[in-house]
């Protein structure tokens, strides 16, 4: 009898070293679980409400002119500055206007160059289709393009998604993800000097 109490005690604290070594292993793996098709969903959901409360079509989607005067044109909803216009070069900045911006509320001008809102459809030639999670988050964290690549311009409201938890700047991109993707090759940013 004392044998068998004996083993399983060894067999009992054997297993609970082996338990806490593996969750420690996973743990400094920095993989989250993937999630359910339920907290997928809760994801979207949150995604499209940020998206819409925070005004993301003021900009990324082209605005058009509507009953009511101009509105975003939700039939190109998010896939921001169209590649068929081509903008003129920007008038200077007189007296206080520092920055001029185009009738689609696509484009904008100002000391930084001319910036040209993204598509953010998920297609993956011209959108964010190849983007990955930490891709999106690291972009909005840094305010840089991809969490490396070239800073984002005005008027980009970085610094306010960047305060965001990192949950909803998730939920924000699993929302993107979900659209249809549309080709749409926005121009790339011009840079002051390239302007003049």
């Amino acid at each position: 009898m004392k044998h068998n109490r004996k083993t399983t005690t060894v067999v009992v604290l054997g297993m609970a070293v082996f338990s806490a070594a593996m969750l420690r292993a996973v743990g400094q793996t920095g993989q989250d679980p993937a999630p359910s098709a339920q907290q997928k969903s809760a994801r979207v959901e949150r995604g499209a409400h940020l998206v819409k409360t925070m005004g993301c079509n003021d900009c990324h989607t082209p605005w058009k002119l509507g009953p009511r005067g101009p509105e975003p044109d939700m039939t190109r909803a998010l896939t921001g500055h169209p590649q068929e216009m081509v903008m003129p070069p920007p008038p200077p900045a007189v007296g206080p206007w520092v920055w001029h911006g185009a009738a689609t509320n696509t484009a904008f001008a100002g000391p930084w160059g001319v910036s040209f809102t993204k598509n953010l459809t998920p297609d993956p030639e011209t959108g964010l289709g190849r983007w990955t999670e930490e891709m999106f988050v690291a972009a909005m964290r840094t305010g840089r393009d991809q969490g490396k690549g070239r800073p984002i311009k005005p008027p980009m409201p970085v610094q306010i998604i960047a305060a965001l938890p990192d949950e909803d700047i998730k939920s924000i991109f699993a929302y993107l993800q979900s659209l249809a993707p549309v080709k749409n090759k926005v121009p790339e940013t011009i840079d002051p000097e390239e302007k003049r």
